[in-house]
């Protein structure tokens, strides 16, 4: 965790997220579907769970809200690999979070490794400048919530 980020914005983002994936997804048939008092295990269950890496966009040691012709260009970099990203299937969702605080946006990419995902992040113009920086965490998500990566507003083609 980062040292200027509080425990209480990351449980924030983390039951935002646990909302927002509860109200998608078929409560009748995930309730079926878990499993009773089983331990916790290294792997998803074999059920229709499946991981994905989701990745926090943070506030990096270069961050700053005025804007310049520098930070623009780092910008429309960030936007474009964000588009390339998502044509190349491996990006499911991308986005900004409103309220202007450390974490500043998420990527949840479907992609088989953490390392794979680490590479794709480390790949964004805002994360090389030092704009951003990224934490990312394994997420075990049942497989019907999420869209398929490159599949997200399939109706508007990103820029």
């Amino acid at each position: 965790m980062n040292p200027g980020r509080s425990r209480s914005s990351v449980a924030l983002l983390a039951a935002a997220l646990v909302l927002v994936v509860a109200a998608a997804a078929p409560l009748p048939a995930l309730a079926a579907d878990a499993p009773k008092s089983e331990p916790q295990k290294s792997e998803p269950p074999k059920s229709d769970m499946q991981t994905v890496f989701l990745v926090l966009l943070c506030k990096g040691p270069n961050w700053s809200a005025t804007p310049t012709p520098e930070s623009k260009a780092i910008q429309e970099g960030h936007l474009a690999n964000i588009g390339r990203l998502w044509k190349a299937g491996k990006l499911a969702v991308a986005g900004p979070l409103g309220d202007n605080g450390d974490i500043r946006g998420i990527f949840i990419f479907r992609v088989e490794t953490i390392e794979e995902a680490r590479g794709l992040t480390d790949s964004d113009p805002a994360i090389k400048a030092g704009r951003l920086t990224a934490e990312i965490h394994p997420w075990w998500v049942d497989r019907r919530i999420l869209p398929e990566a490159g599949k997200y507003c399939e109706s508007v083609e990103p820029d």
